[in-house]
Order: structure tokens, then C-alpha cells, then sequence
């Protein structure tokens, strides 16, 4: 396996230098913060999530070594067992009151925003599985190589988990687009 490119960082992290944590912060959280956004579909959780993320790796990057997976999939892997956390609290939540109800119309002058919104849903609406391939490969821009070790399977696992996906997502905006 190849060189872990933030090893020296989170071992300078572990060590407590303050430099080197905002330099993992600067490096990390943008694409932390998307792969939360992206799973929670809620912005003010999805920064609980990558600070709480940023909490653990503080804490245990003294005691990080390198295995099977590079430091970058494994933070990733954190990121998205915080998220799973809270979506089953959100299951288990119940209340009384009925949520605000949200405009569904779009801005009339922001189409490309109404499409990114219908597929956020439909990114939702498939398999937990299939949607943290997806989000990981086309989001996260990680090869299948990578998203693979950060899901704990093979690549043709996550390959078939990608092509059920996408098929899962076609269908769901074929369909959401039919009555339009």
C-alpha cells in the first residue's frame, strides 16, 4: 500500500501541535462537511457531525496507525457512522407536532436549482448503502478503490452497490419528472 499522504499530519496532530490541527481542519472539512450535508440533507447537523468528527480524530490521532485503510477513509468512515447515528435517532423521534411545511415551488429564476433539489430527494429516497457509494465516488471523489475501504467491502461489492444506485436514482427521477 502507498504512502499515507496525512500520516505525518495526524501523527503531528497526535502530538498536539496547534498548526497542524488547523491544517487538517483547512484540508478536511469541506469535503467532511459536503459528505454530511449530502447523507443528513440538513446544513446546522451536518456541521455538528464534522465538528464532532474533528472531536475524534483530536482525540485518538495520538493513538492512529496506519492499517489496512489510509487516515482519509477512515475519517470518512467516522463521518458517516455519526450520520447513520443520527438518522436512527431521527427514527426514533417522535412528536406531535406537525413539521413546518416548506414551499415545494421553485424560484422562478433558479431551475438548476430545482434539479439539484430533486435529486438531493431522490439521493435520499434510495438504499443507505447505495447512497454512501454514490455519495463517496461522486461526491467525495474517491476512487472505487478508496470508497471501498471506507465502506469495509470489495470493489465489486461496491460497484454493484454504485450500479443499483444509479439505476435506483434513475428510476425515481424518471418517475418524479412523469407528472411535470
Amino acid at each position: 500500500m502507498a504512502a499515507d499522504p496525512d500520516e505525518e499530519l495526524v501523527r503531528r496532530v497526535g502530538a498536539g501541535e496547534p498548526a497542524a490541527v488547523q491544517t487538517l481542519v483547512a484540508r478536511k472539512l469541506p469535503r467532511i462537511l459536503a459528505l454530511a450535508v449530502r447523507m443528513l440533507g440538513d446544513a446546522a447537523e451536518a456541521e455538528d457531525v464534522a465538528q464532532e468528527t474533528f472531536v475524534r480524530i483530536w482525540r485518538h490521532a495520538a493513538s492512529w496507525r496506519r492499517g489496512n485503510a489510509r487516515f482519509d477513509s477512515w475519517i470518512h468512515r467516522v463521518t458517516l457512522n455519526l450520520c447513520y447515528d443520527r438518522l436512527r435517532r431521527r427514527r426514533e423521534w417522535v412528536t406531535g407536532d406537525l413539521p413546518e411545511m416548506v414551499d415545494p415551488a421553485a424560484l422562478p429564476d433558479a431551475p438548476r436549482q430545482e434539479d439539484a433539489l430533486r435529486v438531493e430527494r431522490a439521493l435520499q429516497a434510495i438504499a443507505p448503502r447505495q447512497r454512501e457509494a454514490i455519495v463517496l465516488v461522486y461526491y467525495q471523489e474517491m476512487s472505487n478503490i478508496e470508497a471501498a475501504a471506507t465502506l469495509q467491502v470489495s470493489v465489486d461489492a461496491l460497484e454493484s452497490l454504485l450500479a443499483r444506485g444509479r439505476r435506483s436514482l434513475q428510476a425515481i427521477l424518471a418517475g418524479d419528472g412523469a407528472d411535470e
